[in-house]
């Protein structure tokens, strides 16, 4: 047995099935028969883990968000300066997202999203950042205080870190300086590789190998459907597959794993990307991950051949479906989302009692 199998092993045994129970039962939320409806966990960060959060708790009430924690802008990076912790900004803008529609899930979306607005030190800073960290240094236990804000919001699902260390995102980008089109930098920290001139070639986390919490691989492992992405490519999607246990879990789950791809293009980072292209730098981070489907909104794909092509490399299947706000921005609809989740979720798996 190699080491890093040991490794997840081990990590299978640490998270007990009581565990998860409580905190469900903490929420408020019926017990459910095990099987009654997909257990999904998404993947990601950003404004694009929130837009599949808010379609994903439209269909089922089993689902787990794993978020980067890799964020050293605005609040979040000045928290993290200043006492060490994991950026939460992400962590809170998934809380967010899986906040009811009802008055109360509303209400408290909105306050845990509310910054500051002042000229001292709290200028920026966002409710639901001061929140967790509170909690974190109360408690001592990133995943229990996590549990503990998302009962307080009613949250329709769980949020977990990838990992219980900050980390440090680096990428490899060629032209970053524009004076030197053709020599390769490297460029530190998250909010300054979103942004790059140039073109990223790779992208890697420091510390090299970071531990992953131990409850994100037994969600993962114990999932029937894994979504990654949408979101900042080298940012926040392809993070998650820099953590060699979290990695390897998603290779080894019985899961079905689907790709979310984005609407456009982003600025800095994938610039001039193809929606293939996506694909092919997601594959060079994890050769040996294997997906199921690729999910796309159909205007995004101007040669939908080329695409499949590029999805057969990674043992996966197409899917088009009109996923994008019909007010012409580059944002998901949750109610469309969620209808392309739903009918993946029911053409592309196994067929299960939740259909």
């Amino acid at each position: 047995m190699t080491e890093r199998s040991s490794r997840l092993s081990r990590l299978r045994r640490v998270v007990p099935e009581s565990r998860v129970s409580r905190t469900i039962e903490a929420r408020g939320a019926r017990p459910r028969r095990r099987g009654a409806q997909p257990k999904v966990v998404a993947l990601g960060g950003g404004m694009g883990l929130s837009a599949s959060l808010a379609a994903l708790r439209r269909i089922t009430g089993d689902l787990t968000a794993v978020v980067t924690v890799a964020d050293d802008g605005g609040s979040s990076g000045r928290l993290r300066d200043e006492l060490g912790v994991l950026p939460p900004g992400d962590l809170r803008k998934a809380l967010a997202a899986l906040c009811g529609d009802d008055d109360w899930g509303q209400t408290w979306a909105r306050v845990i999203q509310h910054r500051f607005q002042s000229k001292g030190d709290l200028h920026e800073h966002a409710v639901g950042n001061l929140l967790i960290v509170a909690l974190w240094e109360q408690l001592g236990d990133h995943v229990q205080a996590l549990d503990l804000v998302g009962k307080l919001l009613g949250a329709h699902g769980r949020v977990l870190p990838m990992s219980a260390v900050p980390l440090e995102l680096q990428a490899l980008v060629k032209g970053h300086d524009p004076e030197r089109p053709e020599d390769v930098d490297t460029v530190r920290g998250q909010a300054t590789v979103a942004l790059t001139p140039g073109e990223v070639q790779s992208v890697h986390l420091v510390p090299h190998d970071p531990p992953a919490v131990p409850e994100a691989v037994a969600a993962v492992l114990d999932a029937d459907w894994v979504v990654l992405g949408p979101g900042s490519w080298f940012s926040s999607v392809i993070p998650h597959l820099l953590v060699p246990e979290l990695l390897d879990a998603l290779t080894e789950t019985k899961a079905r794993r689907v790709l979310s791809l984005n609407l456009a293009p982003q600025p800095g980072e994938t610039e001039g990307f193809s929606p293939q292209r996506h694909l092919e730098v997601l594959g060079r981070h994890a050769p040996k991950l294997a997906l199921d489907v690729v999910l796309a909104d159909e205007a995004a794909v101007p040669d939908r051949d080329v695409l499949t092509e590029a999805a057969k490399r990674l043992g996966a299947a197409v899917e088009l479906a009109p996923v994008a706000r019909r007010d012409g921005t580059p944002r998901h609809d949750p109610e469309l989302l969620a209808a392309a989740y739903d009918r993946i979720f029911r053409m592309h798996g196994r067929i299960g009692p939740w259909r």
